[in-house]
């Protein structure tokens, strides 16, 4: 029996649209607010999502319990195992000593925390990001973070600020990718319109780490530093996105700003060194935090074993992120499970989609072609070198499994929830809700895509979830369709810092277990803030001359 979605069950948007946010309010009070640890949190989210899905929205009890189990398979394949094999490299890391030496070899380059964060937070987790994205940069820079001695506030928080701006062409560019495979839009016209709002927020967005991190004389005091970073990763951004495509936009855009900093520094450092690992403000409620100690001076060969196994994790992340190797370990296997009593069982229905079109729910099984497992594999390959034997490694990674345990059942009850939320036809619920708005759309249309991005943890799933509303709204409005198409993506990236499965990354790596609520509480200011500015410069692209110019019909 074929379900049909219903947005407005109550027969008022207002009542229906409050109704529709309560599993993610609660979940979010919870979590933030009444400091409940992160998977008791979630799964009062749950809980509530399936009440409001069954006895609100007329969804079956049946279909809404395989949604949720749907999306915690999703949780633990492919965003659980990334987690789990980072921290199992990072374990083995720590236990070996190399760790320490890396943190030796970058406090080299420079002493001063802002330059660090500079260097890590956004070049470093860009790179990452645009190789393999689902949480993949925040939870390796975090874990580097934290063992270079910032505080675990700082670490979580900023990791999470600076995972902002590559995300809508993260893992090679999937996000636009979907967006205009699904959804039909033209895939370098959509992808030139990303690539003319968001440069504007890479060159933004370090000056706002250092400010968030220091304050704003601390962050004027090293501005050449964070210019030259901005700039070089915000022209090769809008390059690449204009003139070749999305696939390796971050790639190329990390790289040039990690070099450029890198060489920059070399001629020039600040005449004030900050040392405190702290968050300005935030020094009673940041944690345990190491002493900055001296810098140590390591030979040639011991650099090279410190950096190797995250050399190796570099080429083993970017080669799985290729499509031709993820089709071709599919290939090899890669079995897949229609869910019984969900796929095909629910239709989507006008004004969402043009006509009644049915949701499919196909768990695909990809071990191999996983992120997480090409993690796994270099974490094993750098234990070796470590000389590490083979029983140390079982050890070490079951006890990594221990160690996040928890983490990893947040992770599959906030999947369980998002997934939920999008079978029921709550979350579109809210998107209509924006979509109401008017003249105004491109503002609300743009927040559509953060609040898609907050309930997901996901710009791709954000894309798949609006892409088609904000092109039926746009044509509406008299808009251009790869504007808003844009805006939902490069709107979706400033609700990363806070969906709940990153902030329970970013715990898990900095071993900053139940304090999750402080970090939402952190950064929920930086990505509402950041969010309502995108919306202002999609506003300004869809009204005010000369931004007019720089819009793809």
């Amino acid at each position: 029996m074929v379900w049909q979605q219903v947005y407005d069950p109550l027969g008022n948007m207002v009542i229906s649209t409050a109704l529709a946010a309560v599993p993610v309010v609660v979940m979010l009070v919870a979590l933030g607010f009444m400091h409940i640890k992160a998977h008791i949190a979630a799964a009062l989210g749950l809980a509530a999502a399936l009440l409001v899905a069954v006895f609100a929205y007329g969804m079956p009890a049946g279909m809404a319990g395989t949604a949720a189990l749907y999306g915690g398979f999703t949780g633990l394949l492919p965003i659980g195992w990334i987690v789990l094999n980072i921290i199992f490299l990072q374990q083995l890391a720590e236990q070996n000593g190399s760790f320490k030496i890396l943190q030796d070899s970058l406090s080299g380059i420079t002493t001063d925390r802002r330059l660090q964060l500079l260097l890590i937070a956004f070049c470093f987790g860009a790179f990452f990001e645009g190789a393999a994205g689902f949480g993949t940069p925040v939870a390796v820079t975090a874990g580097i973070l934290i063992g270079l001695g910032f505080s675990p506030l700082a670490a979580s928080g900023l990791s999470l600020i600076a995972n902002t701006a590559p995300v809508a062409f993260g893992a090679l560019g999937t996000p636009v990718i979907t967006l205009a495979k699904v959804h039909g839009y033209d895939l370098m016209a959509v992808t030139a319109m990303i690539g003319r709002q968001l440069p504007f927020f890479s060159l933004l967005v370090p000056f706002w780490l250092i400010w968030a991190f220091a304050g704003r004389k601390a962050m004027m005091e090293i501005w050449p530093a964070i210019l030259v970073t901005g700039l070089s990763f915000a022209i090769p951004q809008y390059l690449v996105s204009n003139f070749i495509g999305p696939e390796l936009v971050d790639i190329i855009a990390a790289l040039v700003s990690m070099i450029s900093l890198i060489l920059f520094l070399r001629v020039w450092q600040p005449k004030k060194i900050w040392t405190s690992p702290n968050l300005k403000g935030h020094e009673a409620d940041s944690g345990e935090v190491k002493a900055p100690t001296p810098i140590v001076r390591h030979s040639s060969a011991e650099l090279v074993r410190a950096w190797t196994p995250w050399v190796i994790l570099t080429v083993f992340v970017f080669v799985w992120g290729l499509p031709s190797v993820k089709t071709w370990l599919n290939g090899i296997y890669a079995p897949s499970f229609p869910m019984a009593g969900l796929h095909n069982l629910i239709e989507k229905m006008p004004p969402v989609v043009a006509k009644p079109t049915k949701e499919g729910a196909v768990y695909v099984l990809g071990i191999l072609s996983a992120t997480g497992t090409g993690i796994l594999l270099s974490a094993i390959l750098g234990a070796l070198i470590m000389k590490y034997n083979p029983v140390e490694i079982v050890r070490t990674f079951f006890r990594t499994f221990w160690l996040v345990r928890y983490s990893l059942m947040t992770i599959v009850l906030m999947l369980g929830l998002g997934t939920l939320t999008r079978y029921s036809g709550t979350d579109t619920t809210l998107g209509l809700a924006f979509a109401n708005s008017g003249v105004f759309y491109p503002f609300f249309g743009t927040l559509m895509g953060w609040i898609g991005v907050a309930m997901t943890g996901s710009d791709t799933a954000s894309n798949v979830l609006f892409g088609g509303m904000q092109k039926v709204a746009a044509e509406q409005l008299g808009l251009s369709p790869n504007l808003m198409g844009a805006a939902n993506s490069s709107g979706g990236v400033m609700g990363k810092m806070i969906d709940a499965q990153s902030i329970v990354v970013a715990s898990t790596a900095t071993r900053w277990f139940n304090h999750e609520g402080d970090i939402l509480r952190y950064v929920f200011f930086h990505s509402i803030a950041l969010a309502c500015l995108v919306g202002l410069y999609v506003t300004m692209q869809a009204y005010v001359f000369p931004f007019t110019l720089m819009v793809v019909k």
